[in-house]
């Protein structure tokens, strides 16, 4: 009987044991070794076969293999951030043990800007960048959309300020410009939505109080969507984040000066120099500074600011190399005119046209200008453990201070009753003198590594922030009215000004006291703050990319935060942020689908409940935003082609908000909601040689769902416009005759923004717009002359967010660059 079971079973496992043999005899397998033109560690290079399943990556040394490959024709496809992508054409055959060696460059737009953009096909794509997931991901491979605007196309378009680099990202919007005021006095823009300033400094907290300059960007990285996960709460809002990567240095001598001059007294110098620091070139200097001079196209208003930025660079060894990147900025600059529209009372004007008000007057005077200097310290080591993982320490500093006179424009008409045309402000002014002072700490371990056949990429971070606000600025002063309308000129100073003699009568319908004297006695009666508030935030972070198979992966990840307030015991909290995504490649490096879900937070500050003279603390949970994502990258025609359309839906269910009936009864809810949804379309083409092209399209749809009765079904006024675009093209002539020459062309539209909108008030809209630009320049792999003119049809521009501040006029600059 044994003998029976036996037989039967030795022949089974014979004959599976030859089949084996003759399958893997009928098999094919790779190797080699690939080795990078710059001589960098050629681990974790990525080596495919085109359109199969067969994937690996190279180890410490560059090796890689393949096996159990069918016999037939293959082209392998060799690929890193950062290198150009080599594709090889082979043959296997039956049983045959190929041996592939290759070799990969830098890719031209990770090189130092003393490489010219002649001869890269699509030089305004630089779409790789591992801050991004804080992982080795190529844009395809990531769920997460995001916008780059490189260094070539700011140079291209004679970027001189960070709001016209942002101009080139689809969906962002200006709300309001730089203001100098204390601790927020940066920037604010729309992004899909959700107010957001640039606070993001290679990644880590960078913030500023004034206009940021851009002498020092190598790209910006708009990151959109609610991104709590990786970032945090401190630097991010419900619609992404904006990230500036600043220029690193590199291992030979080299540089670039510039002067650009132009309009409006623009007066700007900039220099960019590198040299290594010791034969072995293991220690590399850089150095970005920037003078900028400007006044406005207003009756007063003025720039002027002196940027330095040293960055040093040290590889102590094949494991252990470090990055220390600086910024100092000392700024001073007046006010810009703002005009704070009504939130309480019915609007008396609408829009523009019935508002009357001349962009040419500014309402200030040179006189009254505020400093906001800051710096940026950073420092980071990397050392590679081993093959798999990588340890990252970050250490930053940021600084960002306000002094001096920070003035605006509110609304009072309704205090006229007389007033039965036009609007009437009040100047409120004050002198700030406030002082952000921000420590953030990071440790992130990042592997790579296989568990069986799919392939993890892996990041577990700890982060430690600590923010200090010192405020001892004054209260603000009433510094005079202003009248913008056709109302009697007696009607005005009697009623507005208060002035009944006819020979004293103001024209001008501003009757503040603009002079540094006259404002400062003002101001001597003021009371002074005494302020100081400082805010922890202790984080933990994983985030998971598992390669299931070449062309599928996912991404899941996981926060944990916990913030305190010093100041507020009860102000403590403990918010978690989850992250998950998808990535399907239907043609590998060419063409994904993608969908994802991301969570930001915000962290909430007490408030009173307010009965009569009864007052109740209330404490509130973190705010939440919740996003569902989906959509397509294309990256085609070798490169020449890149392209993001998504759809997107995000919902806000805890947003804090408060019913105000009067000054003796407020209460506090924390069931307010918002949706916001929208399309948003990006594409960088590089169509035939020589021509290079940015489009862009956002489409937003924002509305409150549930809250206060005044806002719920209305827009909100951080939404800006429903529908904005922009373009940006560059040709450079091929043919020898006019070789070096070349032509810039592009501009922006902004459909109707309802920057007031709601029950009592009713709706302020600004106009619809679109303003044009174009640019003739010359250059060679030493210097570049170029000629620009903005808005060429001098468009009336304005943008806003519960406010009305006139954007810049029809303005010519001149720009040269010589390299070495």
């Amino acid at each position: 009987m044994k003998t029976k079971f036996i037989l039967p079973i030795l022949s089974l496992l014979f004959v599976l044991l030859f089949s084996t043999s003759i399958w893997s005899q009928e098999r094919a397998s790779i190797k080699g070794q690939i080795t990078l033109k710059d001589n960098q560690s050629p681990e974790k290079i990525s080596v495919i076969l085109k359109n199969t399943r067969f994937g690996t990556v190279t180890d410490s040394k560059g090796n890689y293999k393949m096996q159990h490959i069918k016999a037939g024709n293959y082209i392998l496809r060799i690929s890193a951030i950062g290198y150009i992508t080599k594709e090889i054409k082979i043959n296997l055959s039956s049983g045959q043990v190929l041996i592939q060696n290759a070799e990969i460059s830098p890719d031209s737009e990770e090189l130092t800007e003393v490489v010219i953009n002649g001869g890269k096909k699509n030089f305004f794509a630089k779409k790789e960048n591992q801050q991004i997931a804080r992982l080795p991901l190529r844009n395809l491979e990531n769920p997460q959309v995001y916008t780059t605007i490189s260094s070539e196309l700011l140079k291209d378009q004679v970027v001189t300020n960070i709001d016209d680099a942002l101009k080139n990202a689809p969906g962002v919007q200006p709300l309001w410009t730089s203001t100098g005021r204390g601790s927020d006095g940066a920037g604010y823009f729309s992004l899909r939505g959700f107010a957001v300033q640039p606070r993001a400094l290679n990644g880590l907290p960078g913030i500023s109080n004034g206009s940021l300059d851009p002498a020092n960007i190598d790209r910006i990285e708009v990151i959109k969507g609610p991104s709590g996960t990786l970032f945090g709460s401190t630097i991010v809002s419900y619609g992404g984040l904006i990230n500036i990567t600043t220029k690193t240095p590199y291992d030979h001598f080299g540089g670039e000066v510039n002067y650009t001059a132009g309009s409006y007294g623009l007066n700007r110098v900039t220099a960019d120099i590198n040299t290594p620091l010791n034969e072995e070139k293991t220690v590399n200097l850089r150095i970005n500074t920037a003078y900028h001079s400007e006044n406005s196209f207003q009756d007063a208003g003025f720039r002027k600011a002196l940027f330095v930025a040293p960055s040093l660079s040290y590889k102590a060894s094949d494991r252990l190399s470090f990055l220390f990147n600086t910024e100092f900025l000392s700024n001073e600059a007046t006010n810009a005119t703002m005009l704070f529209l009504t939130r309480s009372t019915p609007l008396k004007v609408h829009n523009i046209d019935e508002l009357g008000y001349d962009n040419k007057r500014s309402y200030t005077s040179n006189q009254l200008s505020i400093k906001t200097p800051s710096y940026n310290l950073q420092g980071q080591m990397f050392y590679k453990i081993n093959d798999s993982w990588t340890s990252q320490t970050a250490v930053s500093r940021t600084s960002a201070k306000s002094e001096g006179y920070y003035s605006y424009l509110f609304e009072a008409t309704a205090s006229f009753p007389t007033i039965t045309q036009g609007v009437v402000f009040g100047r409120y002014i004050n002198y700030q003198n406030s002082t952000t002072l921000a420590t953030d700490i990071q440790q992130n371990l990042i592997g790579d590594f296989k568990i069986g056949n799919m392939r993890n990429r892996l990041v577990a971070g700890l982060d430690y922030f600590n923010r200090q606000i010192t405020d001892n600025g004054t209260g603000y002063v009433l510094n005079g009215r202003v009248y913008i309308g056709d109302d009697s000129v007696q009607n005005v100073n009697e009623n507005v000004f208060g002035i009944t003699n006819p020979s004293q009568y103001i024209t001008t319908g501003d009757n503040g006291k603009l002079s540094k004297n006259a404002t400062d006695a003002l101001l001597a009666g003021a009371t002074v703050n005494n302020s100081k508030t400082k805010q922890e935030v202790y984080s933990a972070y994983v985030s998971d990319v598992i390669n299931f198979l070449p062309s599928l992966s996912a991404m899941a990840s996981l926060r944990v935060d916990r913030f305190m307030n010093a100041n507020n015991g009860g102000y403590n909290q403990t918010a978690l942020s989850p992250k998950f995504g998808v990535v399907f490649q239907p043609i590998l490096d060419k063409v994904s689908l993608f969908a994802n879900y991301m969570n930001g937070f915000t962290n909430v500050a007490p408030a009173e409940d307010i009965n009569g003279s009864t007052r109740t603390p209330r404490v509130f949970d973190p705010e939440h935003a919740d996003q569902l994502e989906f959509g397509t990258k294309l990256n085609l025609f070798n490169d020449k082609l890149y392209a993001t359309f998504s759809y997107y839906n995000i919902k806000v269910t805890d947003r804090v908000y408060n019913i105000r009936n009067s000054a003796t009864d407020v209460t506090y809810y924390q069931d307010g909601a918002q949706n916001n949804e929208g399309f948003e379309a990006e594409i960088i083409a590089n169509p035939i040689q020589g021509l290079n092209i940015v489009a862009g399209y956002s489409y937003v749809d924002a509305g409150v769902t549930k809250g206060d009765i005044n806002t719920v079904g209305y827009r909100p006024t951080s939404a800006g416009a429903y529908n904005t675009a922009n373009l940006w093209a560059s040709y450079r002539f091929q043919n020898d005759a006019l070789k070096g020459f070349g032509l810039g062309f592009g501009g922006n539209y902004s459909g109707e923004n309802k920057i007031t909108h709601g029950l009592v008030t009713g709706t302020f809209t600004i106009p619809e717009y679109t303003v044009l630009n174009s640019s003739i320049f010359y250059g060679n792999d030493k210097f570049n002359l170029t000629l620009k003119i903005d808005n060429i049809a001098n468009a009336d521009t304005y943008d806003g967010w519960s406010t009305i501040h006139p954007r810049n006029m029809r303005s010519a600059s001149a720009s040269f660059s010589y390299k070495f």
